[in-house]
């Protein structure tokens, strides 16, 4: 019941507690944003992975042994040739795969020095070549 002398108070809408709710479900959604990003890539063991996928025929494979030896297309040479070696294969071709397939127990610092030297040719994309675990278990004798 209102009292003639009262006066009149408008209607207000507090919106205090609505912007807490949104900071809140604004911090829910960050927070569960950061699990949800996965790193993928392939096992430290490269020449086994869970998914192997197929490239096209690609004509140029460089290949490194466990002694650290680099081939190209199963002919030798060393790491300084290789960069020329590729260009002349590579001619005119844009777009060409170049695999690089290393033995597991090849040393990282051999790959990484193989990749950035076929890295500083225009159009040269990079595969690294693996093993699928089916076939490997295919393969493999008792």
């Amino acid at each position: 019941m209102r009292l003639p002398d009262e006066p009149d108070i408008p209607a207000q809408i507090n919106i205090v507690p609505m912007i807490d709710v949104i900071f809140a479900i604004l911090t829910f959604f960050i927070m569960s944003t950061l699990f949800l990003t996965r790193s993928e890539g392939l096992p430290v063991n490269l020449p086994k992975a869970a998914i192997a996928k197929l490239q096209a025929a690609a004509p140029i494979t460089v290949t490194i042994d466990q002694g650290g030896k680099i081939s190209l297309n199963r002919e030798p040479l060393n790491l300084n040739a290789l960069l020329e070696r590729v260009r002349e294969l590579m001619s005119n071709t844009s777009g060409v795969v170049v695999i690089i397939n290393a033995d597991e127990n090849a040393t990282h610092g051999q790959v990484v020095a193989v990749m950035d030297r076929l890295r500083q040719l225009e159009g040269a994309k990079l595969a690294i070549g693996t093993m699928s675990n089916a076939s490997r278990t295919a393969t493999q004798k008792p």
